[in-house]
C-alpha cells in the first residue's frame, strides 16, 4: 500500500488507478470494515488526525478529481461524505523521498511519462498535507535498491 504525499498529478494511469484502489482500502481498514491491513505504517498519519475518516476522504477526494481531470471514470459513490478536514502534516524529506520513489519506478514503467516531470524541482503535494521541514517519515521504511532512491534526509 503506498498512500502518496506527492499531488496525483504526477502519477502515471497505473499508479492513479493504483492509488485509488489503496485508498479505498485504507478507508475500509480505517472505518472498521477489513481485518487485513490494520496495521499498515501508511495508515499511521491518518489515524493520528482527529477524524481519520474524514481524513481518508478527503483525500481520496483529491485522487477522484484528478481521475476526472484526466477523464478517467473513478466512481465517487464509493468515498463517503464528509466535512473537510484540518491538513495533515507532512515532511519535506518525505515529499523527497517519495518524489525520487516514484521517479525510480516511472523509469522503468513508463519513462515517456517521466520525461516531462524531470523538470520539476520542488513537486506539489496531495492536497490532504501541509508540508514542514524535517526527515523522512518515521513509518516509512526506505528501501534502497529496491526504487533506486536513498532517503534524502536521515531520520532523527
Amino acid at each position: 500500500m503506498r498512500l502518496w504525499t506527492l499531488h496525483p498529478c504526477y502519477l502515471d494511469a497505473k499508479g492513479l488507478v493504483a492509488l485509488w484502489r489503496e485508498a479505498l482500502l485504507a478507508q475500509a481498514v480505517l472505518k472498521g470494515l477489513t481485518r487485513g491491513y490494520t496495521h499498515h505504517p501508511q495508515l499511521t498519519r491518518f489515524r493520528e488526525t482527529p477524524d481519520p475518516g474524514a481524513a481518508i476522504m478527503h483525500y481520496l477526494r483529491a485522487v477522484h478529481a484528478e481521475a476526472e481531470r484526466r477523464g478517467y471514470r473513478f466512481d465517487a459513490g464509493k468515498i463517503a461524505p464528509c466535512q473537510k478536514p484540518a491538513p495533515m502534516t507532512a515532511t519535506d524529506g518525505q515529499l523527497a523521498y517519495e518524489w525520487a520513489h516514484l521517479k525510480a519506478k516511472l523509469r522503468t514503467r513508463a519513462p515517456a511519462w517521466l520525461e516531462p516531470l524531470e523538470t520539476v524541482e520542488r513537486p506539489e503535494p496531495h492536497p490532504s498535507f501541509r508540508i514542514v521541514p524535517g526527515p523522512v517519515a518515521d513509518w516509512e521504511i526506505p528501501r534502497q535498491g529496491a526504487s533506486g532512491a536513498d532517503p534524502p534526509t536521515a531520520r532523527r
